[in-house]
């Protein structure tokens, strides 16, 4: 066995939550682990807003293409095309994009080491000891001072430690990287997203078709583990006309629903990303609040080493909560009335053809951060939304 180092953080999964919070731990100067598994790739859309490319300096090579309007197909295949006026959604390849931040974590200082995480227990003198599985299959060990758990939506840090974190509600994700076709060939678009709310593709989420230049994301979720989501994408490949377009991967992971509410034990752990919950609902977009997530607890651990006070770890849920906490509850109340059946999400989709709708829509996402500028904006579309709850207007 390696002999026993001692970290200042030991960041748990290499992610982009993960890698963000090592390459920001690093920069302050501490000494950081970053224990990441190999190969393991989310299945996710790749889908980054440019909030996101300013605030962690994402070089513009990784864009693999600029995406200026969604379209979404409701149950009837009605469709609703959403221009991003102004401004447009970066889109991303996981597999390069999560590389490049662990290896901006290492040129930062980090210590990287590749291993799948086992327990965590404690010295003689409190400190926490991570045991964890390295290249061979040997089990090696480190100390840390503060541990950040990263390591996805089943954490098996934030289960060992934080309290209620086993009741974390999620969906489960699937899709399938292919060879992007000739949009004369297929129903497909290379600057556009597609966005199917159709009960028959995912009966409580939504199925996808996003373009990453040379490859696209084909996917779906859903929380109804009867549900057969390979089917379901092969049933949206088969419509799109992108049944025989080359397969290059396939992947699946659940997803969260909702952060937890509580992403520290009060000693020395603290929890970001997937393992804290922060993906959005209704839109499932992660990356965002992932690195945000990373960043906060960084910032988090390295006051509580600096102060030696554990209260220091609750200010990363406190301060991502201040600023987002009211987005997702909106996010979560319209996932919950306009997901629930295809009567609903026909009217859904009716209702995202209303000009403030998507002016607002991108403005909130490309900004991230709710727009307080139309009042009248939001008083038109509140009223348009209960009446089309109410069912008062046609679809």
């Amino acid at each position: 066995m390696r002999e026993t180092v001692t970290f200042d953080i030991a960041v748990i999964g290499g992610g982009p939550s993960g890698a963000t919070a090592a390459h920001d731990a690093a920069c302050l100067g501490l000494r950081v682990l970053l224990l990441d598994k190999a190969g393991r790739i989310k299945p996710c859309g790749g889908a980054i807003p440019p909030r996101l490319i300013q605030d962690f300096e994402i070089p513009d090579h990784l864009i693999v293409a600029k995406v200026s309007s969604a379209r979404i197909i409701s149950p009837t295949d009605r469709k609703v095309d959403m221009p991003i006026d102004g401004s447009y959604v970066g889109m991303v390849d996981r597999d390069v994009f999560d590389e490049w931040l662990r290896d901006r974590a290492a040129k930062a200082g980090a210590e990287r080491r590749t291993g799948t995480y086992v327990s965590l227990d404690r010295d003689g003198y409190g400190t926490p000891i991570i045991t964890y599985k390295g290249k061979q299959g040997r089990q090696e060990s480190v100390r840390a001072r503060i541990v950040i758990g990263a390591d996805g939506a089943l954490s098996k840090v934030a289960r060992d430690t934080v309290r209620g974190a086993e009741r974390m509600p999620y969906v489960f994700a699937y899709h399938e990287i292919i060879r992007s076709p000739s949009s004369a060939d297929a129903e497909f678009g290379p600057e556009r997203c597609d966005v199917y709310y159709q009960g028959k593709l995912s009966p409580d989420f939504y199925a996808w078709v996003f373009p990453h230049g040379k490859t696209t994301s084909i996917g779906t979720g859903s929380a109804n583990k009867g549900f057969s989501l390979r089917d379901s994408v092969g049933e949206l490949r088969q419509a799109t006309g992108m049944a025989n377009s080359e397969t290059i991967r396939r992947e699946g992971a659940p997803i969260p629903l909702k952060p937890l509410r509580r992403w520290d034990n009060g000693r020395d752990v603290v929890l970001a990303g997937d393992a804290a919950g922060v993906v959005a609902p209704a839109s499932g977009e992660g990356i965002y609040y992932a690195m945000l997530g990373g960043r906060l607890a960084a910032e988090a651990a390295a006051a509580c080493l600096q102060t030696g006070d554990a209260r220091q770890l609750a200010t990363a849920r406190k301060r991502f909560m201040k600023d987002h906490g009211k987005v997702f509850w909106v996010l979560g109340m319209m996932q919950h009335f306009w997901y629930r059946n295809d009567k609903r999400r026909e009217r859904f989709v009716s209702m995202c053809r209303d000009k403030d709708v998507q002016r607002l829509t991108w403005a909130a996402y490309t900004k991230k951060e709710l727009v307080r500028s139309s009042p009248m904006a939001h008083m038109r579309i509140f009223v348009k939304d209960m009446a089309h709850l109410l069912g008062i207007v046609p679809p």
